[in-house]
């Protein structure tokens, strides 16, 4: 009796310590994170991240503006377009179609659609599922341009192929509207209709959706970007203000453009994990490594999913998405059983894609410290500008590699400037000496030489022009010999 008091006690004592162990690893790794969050958000960093590690949510929280106008900051409960995110939503809704004895993947989509052509007669619900269907990724319109169900599947049949079907990856949201276009066929429903009755309702996720919304709309998070010709951010507004407000959305449908949080992106996961909208053997199949994405072969396509391995060989099941403004990450690290989400609606640069990825390096690696987002690029330029002359432009890069912490080195951001600059300004200034300093930074690029003649010629310096338009020749641009000639044939 003695002996069983004693173990008891002794195993409450272990699990207590244990407890107290993860609490204050959870603790120190929460403040870790928000720490770079924190410092990213005095650059212009504007989002949310969830955190969760074996079950357990270490970090849920908002950070900037979800308004900016209206003050109205992003929280958990923010609700964000999550891009290509949608496109797990898509998959499970056209698997759950397969489990329910509706659909096969390997039907052919000819046997939905009769007016199919015979070189897409082939093609298959997995090609659609693995981008491996052969579609272009040019087929379909402009994401927020008003276009009929009808006028879709018109222009991806009439369509040019980019490969034979089932032979090459090449990632086009076309597979995943078209994948849209069978589920509302074979279901009866709506696809927005269909995923809350079989996959969000199930998950209670009840801030998730396509179009339809039941919530305050003041807890829709504003897409800002860095308008370089007026000098400042810009309230893009909301999706469902630029989605056509009727049914003719077959640009965008399926492929992106669902809106949630991170706290029901978290619920899908669980839900997922817990086989609750899906059996276990159909998310394997979902999660299964079936297309390589790159020459590399780092990274795989499953079914709405990209599977890849870690620095240790474990597993991750991902994606990400974006519209340009909105970008998320969801990344899934299976056999840790740690999750990270992650979502901005203020685009800073290439830095913001990869911030669930060192956070994750930061849970992974106790070590490593993430530095902070850097500023939007062009924000940063332009500050110089405002406090330097133009003869100054030379000292640009430096402070660019400063701020930065990373070797400037894209021509096309001076290059975009400087056209900016060059509508306003009459007398040669900031436009011209961007465009001087651009051929200086990258001289062999010939687009560059021929954006610099195209200045000289603006402020009537017809001499430097020539050269300019020359070197732009010496280095192949093709559309500079026409303008050459012409400026040569002048001075005849």
């Amino acid at each position: 009796m003695k002996s069983s008091i004693k173990t008891v006690f002794f195993a409450f004592i272990t699990l207590s310590t244990l407890n107290a162990f993860s609490q204050n690893s959870n603790k120190v790794l929460f403040n870790k994170i928000d720490s770079y969050l924190k410092a990213s958000e005095t650059n212009g960093f504007s989002g949310v991240v969830l955190v969760s590690k074996k079950g357990e949510v270490v970090l849920s929280k908002g950070y900037g503006w979800a308004d900016r106008n209206n003050k109205i900051p992003n929280t958990p409960a923010t609700v964000f377009n999550i891009g290509s995110v949608t496109k797990q939503f898509t998959a499970s809704a056209i698997l759950k179609l397969v489990e329910q004895g509706k659909i096969k993947t390997s039907d052919k989509i000819s046997s939905y659609f009769n007016q199919t052509p015979s070189d897409k007669s082939d093609i298959t619900v997995h090609q659609l599922l693995t981008h491996t269907s052969g579609i272009s990724n040019r087929t379909g319109g402009f994401r927020y341009h008003e276009a009929s169900k009808e006028q879709f599947l018109n222009e991806f049949f009439e369509s040019t192929l980019h490969s034979k079907p089932g032979t090459t990856y090449q990632y086009a949201n076309a597979n995943y509207i078209m994948l849209t276009a069978i589920l509302e066929l074979v279901s009866g429903q709506t696809y927005n209709a269909f995923l809350q009755e079989n996959l969000f309702e199930p998950a209670q996720m009840k801030s998730t959706g396509y179009k339809s919304i039941n919530f305050n709309t003041e807890r829709l998070a504003h897409g800002y970007y860095y308008n370089r010709d007026d000098e400042k951010w810009t309230d893009w507004g909301t999706t469902q203000q630029h989605l056509p407000y009727n049914n003719n959305h077959w640009y965008s449908i399926g492929k992106g453009d669902i809106h949630a949080t991170i706290e029901d992106l978290y619920k899908w996961h669980v839900a997922l994990k817990n086989n609750v909208v899906l059996a276990s053997k159909t998310r394997e199949i979902q999660e299964t490594a079936y297309v390589a994405e790159n020459d590399n072969m780092t990274s795989y396509y499953g079914y709405g999913w990209a599977i890849s391995k870690s620095d240790r060989g474990t597993k991750i099941v991902a994606h990400n998405g974006s519209n340009g403004l909105y970008f998320a990450d969801f990344v899934r690290f299976i056999d840790d059983d740690v999750v990270v989400i992650y979502i901005t609606n203020a685009f800073l640069g290439p830095e913001s894609e990869n911030v669930a990825r060192e956070i994750g390096k930061m849970i992974f690696d106790t070590n490593y410290k993430a530095p902070p987002i850097s500023r939007n690029i062009y924000e940063l330029i332009l500050e110089f500008m405002r406090t330097n002359p133009s003869a100054n432009a030379d000292k640009l890069p430096i402070y660019l590699n400063k701020e930065l912490k990373d070797e400037f080195n894209d021509p096309a951001i001076l290059n975009r400037l400087g056209y900016s600059r060059l509508k306003k300004e009459d007398q040669p200034d900031w436009a011209l000496a961007l465009f001087k300093l651009n051929v200086k930074l990258f001289p062999e690029d010939g687009n560059l030489w021929d954006s610099l003649g195209e200045a000289y010629l603006t402020y009537n310096q017809k001499e430097d022009a020539i050269k300019s338009y020359s070197k732009a020749v010496e280095f192949g641009s093709e559309g500079s010999k026409e303008t050459l000639q012409e400026l040569l044939k002048e001075d005849e």
